[in-house]
């Protein structure tokens, strides 16, 4: 499968961080207000958009659903995996040409 090698969203990139471990989908709510300090608020139709899009990229997997629950949870794959590492690696790149050029330590 090819690994796109696009910018991802502050939302995307949360949610894959979210979900190394099983959640779901107002777990990765909470999880990514708790991680970005409260900064980024999901709402439930961009959760569930970018859900949907991460199943179809194979980024994410939809676990079997419990009888018992209606709650569906969702686990990173391994190309989710690298795609976040390529991110994290993007990202850092900015980080440091910006502290280069701003002269910032």
């Amino acid at each position: 499968m090819k690994i796109e090698n696009t910018a991802l969203t502050e939302a995307v990139y949360y949610i894959l961080l979210s979900v190394y471990m099983p959640l779901h989908g107002y777990g990765i709510m909470q999880n990514v207000e708790t991680l970005s300090k409260g900064r980024v608020h999901l709402a439930a139709g961009t959760l569930y958009g970018a859900l949907n899009t991460m199943l179809e990229k194979g980024w994410i997997r939809a676990l079997p659903e419990e009888s018992k629950s209606r709650k569906k949870e969702y686990v990173i794959t391994e190309l989710g995996k690298t795609v976040a590492k390529n991110e994290l690696k993007r990202l850092q790149e900015l980080v440091s040409n910006g502290k280069k050029i701003l002269e910032v330590e």
